[in-house]
């Protein structure tokens, strides 16, 4: 007798969890997830705790989605009371940790003369001694870089931590949004104690692909500890996916995959840009993009930022058993607001390559380059950023994600380089939020509402993205549609109406285009373009 092959159901999605917790970029290098720990896991927490009913009412108003307030019940008021508890009995050393980033800033901060600062040294907080590098800029500022691979190798980088949680669309109807509420126990997921480099991670998610037999779903579970409603059987199905991969036959073949993710394909090279892969609600939903559409082997993910909707841990998980190299831009070298992507992804067993502006890798008849990026981080000094260009077969393709245009000369001199695009693909969200919302907990002083508002986390608008088009000469215009993808707001948290400036700015956009005769349109979940 056959045995039952089970695969993994397309409505399965999966949450990597740091200390319960949403698991986004900002949480695995030590020193980061430190200071979010204190400033923002505890300080939401006790603000719950606190002010429940504020918290309640504010978790219903959709237009405050992404806000500080957790999406709990007043049943659950102990529950968060035992995880305040809970962090402050596993998390003290890193409470201390995050101390010390304070307590070294206030030494810098003092140090005004602009003479030496080697005496500093000595009083260095016990945290961080050994694992920073002091120095004065041009002007004489004191400021300091973390020796981050020291950090990876220190207590303070606590995989034990992690933890895996698995839920069923089909019995959440919507995802819940996955920022500001750690996750407890229910009845309507799956949590799991593992860590994310688990064997256990890359097995269950290739079952999408090569199905298991029961024996082997039983063998896969039996050595984990697990809490919630929902077995692990219930994530498995004996129905193969309904939509699989069509291979490249010539050409070079565009697939966007949602938010600001694009499948690059020749019959020689896969390509995924800043990949958010969002679970399907059926088996046959050929309205977007799945697991099932991607080819056996991934050859390239490029990541343009470490933004979590670009940078997006929970996708790249479920990819790495297929992914053969991450491509991440060059790092600053140890600033707080700007932790190095290479060695984060590393931690997660990831093979990793870092390059720097114009830096080029080769592929079969064409080349991947990595472009300047400017703008979108609050003018931060944060150099882990970079738009990608992609040319095979003679096309040529820029992915620009959240590039925003300050000054429209970098286009000027890229343009006189990379002209003549066939495809060039930019993000709109020309109105994003204050940029303490990423980078707040990293503060160590009370940041002034008048910075706040001026230092948005803005991409490119119309007048923006306009002389872009020009300067590459490009043949054909698309605008992600970021904001109106309903199955991303478990993660954007954001609903544009017709009337918001990011839905306005793209259709000026779109009619600029058309008025120089660029095809120009807005993409939505998913479309194929084929060059050839």
């Amino acid at each position: 007798m056959q045995k039952e092959l089970l695969y993994l159901k397309p409505d399965v999605y999966f949450e990597p969890l740091l200390n319960h917790w949403y698991a986004w970029p900002y949480l695995i290098p030590p020193v980061t997830f430190a200071r979010h720990t204190v400033n923002t896991h505890r300080r939401i927490m006790q603000s719950f705790v606190k002010n429940y009913k504020l918290h309640i009412i504010a978790s219903k108003e959709s237009v405050l989605t992404g806000g500080e307030f957790l999406n709990c019940t007043e049943e659950q008021v102990d529950d968060i009371k035992a995880l305040i508890a809970e962090l402050d009995e596993r998390c003290g050393d890193l409470i201390e940790l995050s101390d010390a980033v304070k307590h070294l800033d206030d030494l810098l901060y003092e140090h005004t003369s602009g003479e030496s600062i080697e005496y500093l040294y000595a009083k260095v907080p016990d945290p961080l001694k050994g694992c920073v590098e002091l120095f004065l800029d041009m002007e004489h500022r004191p400021s300091y870089r973390i020796i981050e691979p020291l950090m990876y190798r220190s207590s303070y980088y606590k995989p034990s931590l992690q933890s895996l949680s698995f839920g069923l669309l089909s019995k959440v109807g919507e995802r819940p949004f996955v920022l500001s509420t750690p996750r407890l126990p229910d009845e309507n997921h799956l949590q799991i104690n593992a860590e994310f480099n688990a064997a256990i991670v890359d097995a269950i998610f290739q079952a999408r692909e090569k199905p298991l037999s029961s024996e082997q779903v039983d063998e896969l579970f039996k050595d984990y500890q697990s809490i919630g409603g929902v077995s692990y059987r219930e994530l498995f199905t004996s129905e193969k996916p309904a939509i699989n991969h069509v291979p490249v036959e010539e050409g070079v073949r565009l697939n966007y995959t949602g938010h600001a993710g694009f499948l690059i394909e020749t019959k020689d090279v896969s390509i995924l840009v800043d990949p958010i892969i969002a679970s399907r609600e059926t088996n046959d939903d050929d309205t977007m993009i799945g697991y099932s559409e991607l080819p056996e082997t991934i050859d390239y993910i490029l990541l343009t930022h470490t933004h979590m909707d670009h940078a997006n841990i929970e996708t790249l998980l479920q990819l790495r058993y297929k992914t053969k190299k991450v491509v991440v831009p060059k790092n600053n070298g140890g600033s707080l607001a700007d932790p190095s992507l290479r060695l984060m992804l590393q931690q997660l067993n990831f093979d990793v390559m870092e390059v720097d502006d114009l830096e080029e890798i080769v592929i079969p008849d064409g080349r991947i380059v990595s472009l300047p990026f400017l703008g979108e981080h609050g003018d931060l000094n944060i150099r882990s950023k970079a738009a990608w260009y992609i040319e095979a077969y003679g096309k040529k393709c820029f992915f620009g994600a959240d590039s925003s245009n300050p000054d429209r000369n970098l286009y000027e001199q890229l343009g006189k380089i990379f002209t003549d695009l066939d495809v060039l693909a930019i993000g709109m969200e020309c109105v994003g939020a204050p940029y303490t919302w990423a980078y707040g907990a990293l503060h160590t002083k009370k940041v002034p509402k008048a910075i706040k508002n001026s230092r948005r986390l803005d991409g490119s608008d119309c007048e923006q993205a306009l002389p872009m088009v020009k300067a590459f000469n490009a043949k054909q215009v698309c605008v992600y549609a970021i904001g109106l993808e309903t199955c991303f707001k478990y993660f954007n948290g954001l609903e544009h109406e017709e009337d918001s400036k990011q839905v306005q700015e793209s259709t000026k956009f779109l009619e600029a285009c058309k008025e120089i005769d660029v095809p120009a349109e807005m993409l939505f979940c998913k479309k194929s373009i084929h060059l050839k």
